[in-house]
């Protein structure tokens, strides 16, 4: 579908009570929440080959069907506390548009949690944290059967990591 296209499905299905799924996901205690429709698929943690020079959050890559997909330590990336990678830890495999087009990377979490189906008037703005990492690719927030939801916009998120820099400052 180009771009016309999806901008007018957008403005129907905002004017129908839209509602959007994402895919969640625990780190650190907290959940996160993903557009299922950029869910390529979901993996056991097994092991990435290291690739010199990169950012300390960027594990490795590991070959999918033939494709090398970047891995991608959500838990660096957001300047959490390590873990062990076990066995509950699980590679959600995204597909992610940016600058250099749309590619597949991978993201390490704790879990997987569930899939919610969220109205669109539900999720509410992240709120100013300042300049962080958090004001860049979180997309909003959403209360979900009584718990709260961290929303990730994933384009962003990866865009922010595209100096290497990490967008964090310690």
């Amino acid at each position: 579908m180009n771009s016309e296209g999806s901008q007018v499905s957008q403005v129907v299905a905002q004017q129908q009570g839209a509602a959007e799924q994402y895919l969640t996901f625990m780190l650190a205690g907290e959940e996160y929440g993903v557009d299922i429709l950029r869910v390529q698929e979901i993996k056991g943690w097994d092991s990435a080959t290291p690739i010199p020079n990169t950012p300390e959050h960027v594990l490795g890559v590991i070959n999918l069907r033939g494709t090398v997909v970047p891995i991608v330590d959500l838990r660096r990336r957001f300047a959490l506390e390590s873990k062990e990678l076990g066995a509950t830890t699980v590679v959600v495999v995204l597909k992610v548009k940016g600058g250099s087009g749309e590619r597949t990377m991978g993201f390490v979490v704790d879990s997987v949690s569930d899939v919610y189906t969220v109205p669109m008037e539900q999720i509410k703005a992240a709120p100013d944290l300042g300049g962080s990492l958090a004001d860049t690719c979180v997309k909003g927030l959403a209360t979900v059967d009584g718990k709260m939801v961290i929303l990730l916009d994933i384009d962003r998120l990866v865009d922010a990591g595209a100096d290497g820099g990490g967008g964090t400052t310690h």
